[in-house]
């Protein structure tokens, strides 16, 4: 079976009686089927963040010094307060 991330599960087979007695020999865990396997499949689709109604774009930009400066001295959030920042501006001006 392959992952999302292209790495490929081997689901242990009835004949690995090695693997399968140490299971059973655990209280805490139990084999997972071929079938309980197969039911979890879908949520892979599900994984990870929702997509964003308006993502951002990764940009490489060169800022003055005492342009980051002053935004990375303001603290966490410093990004976003200069995304927002560029946005207010783009209400009054144009580029």
């Amino acid at each position: 079976m392959k992952t999302r991330s292209g790495r490929t599960l081997i689901v242990p087979s009835a004949e690995d009686a090695a693997i399968n007695h140490g299971i059973d020999a655990d209280p805490d865990t139990y084999e997972v089927s071929a079938e309980d396997i197969e039911a979890m499949t879908p949520l892979k689709n599900r994984g990870g963040r929702p997509k964003l109604a308006n993502p951002k774009e990764p940009v490489t930009i060169r800022y003055d010094v005492e342009v980051l400066a002053a935004f990375r001295a303001s603290g966490d959030g410093w990004q976003t307060r200069m995304n927002d920042a560029l946005k207010n501006w783009l209400r009054t001006h144009r580029p």
